[in-house]
C-alpha cells in the first residue's frame, strides 16, 4: 500500500507530470490571493488551505480536530478538483464565482462546491484568484458560522462552561480557608494552660 503524503511536496513530487503543472499553477494563484492568517498543508489527504486552530480554536464542526476548511485541491483518476468551501459558505460569491467563470468563456462543471477541470486550460486563474482574495478570514468565518449554526453556538458554549467554572474555583478556595481556621482553633485548643504561680499567703497580723 503506497504511503501518504505528509507534506506538500511529497503531494506534488507523487503526481504525473501534466496534473503537477496544472495543481502547481492553481496553487500558485492561491497563494498569491491568499489571507495571510490562512496556512497551506495537506488536509484529507489533499493540498489544502485551512484557518489554523490557533486562528480558529474551535476548528471544523464536522471534526473538532481538524482546522476549518477554506479550499482544496486533488488530482482526482477523472479530472483535477478545485473544492472552494470558502464560497460554498457564502451564496452571494458563489453566484459571483460562476458568472465570473462563465464569462470568461471557460465550461464550469461545478456541484456545491467542487469545481471539476481536465486540465489548466479550463481553468480561468484570474477568476479563482479573485474569489480567493475576496474571502478575507473574517468574511469567511462569519459566513461559516452564519451557514452552520452548530458552529456558532460552540463560542458561547465554551464561555458558559469557563464561567461555571470560576463559581467552583471560589468554593474550593472558601472551604480551604475554613479548613485552615479550623485546624488553626484546634492547634490553640490543643496547648497546654499555662501555669499560674500560687498567691501569695497574707503575713499573721500581730495582735
Amino acid at each position: 500500500m503506497p504511503t501518504k503524503p505528509s507534506t506538500v511536496k511529497e503531494l506534488l513530487d507523487a503526481l504525473p507530470e501534466d496534473r503537477r503543472k496544472a495543481i502547481q499553477a492553481i496553487r500558485k494563484v492561491i497563494k498569491a490571493n491568499l489571507d495571510k492568517q490562512f496556512a497551506e498543508g495537506i488536509q484529507y489527504g489533499m493540498l489544502g488551505y485551512f484557518l489554523p486552530h490557533k486562528v480558529y480554536p474551535a476548528g471544523y464542526h464536522c471534526d473538532t480536530t481538524q482546522p476549518l476548511p477554506f479550499a482544496s485541491v486533488a488530482s482526482q483518476k477523472n479530472h483535477i478538483g478545485l473544492y472552494l468551501f470558502c464560497i460554498y459558505c457564502h451564496p452571494e460569491e458563489s453566484a459571483r464565482f460562476r458568472e465570473e467563470w462563465l464569462a470568461s468563456g471557460k465550461k464550469l462543471d461545478m456541484g456545491k462546491s467542487c469545481v471539476r477541470v481536465k486540465s489548466l486550460d479550463d481553468v480561468p486563474l484570474e477568476v479563482v484568484g479573485r474569489a480567493i482574495k475576496r474571502m478575507t478570514a473574517k468574511k469567511f468565518v462569519a459566513a461559516y458560522e452564519e451557514s452552520v449554526p452548530a458552529a456558532a453556538q460552540k463560542k458561547p458554549a465554551a464561555k458558559k462552561q469557563a464561567a461555571a467554572r470560576k463559581p467552583a474555583a471560589s468554593k474550593a478556595t472558601a472551604k480551604k480557608k475554613v479548613t485552615k481556621k479550623a485546624a488553626a482553633r484546634k492547634t490553640v485548643a490543643q496547648k497546654p494552660a499555662a501555669k499560674q504561680k500560687p498567691a501569695r499567703k497574707a503575713a499573721p497580723r500581730r495582735s
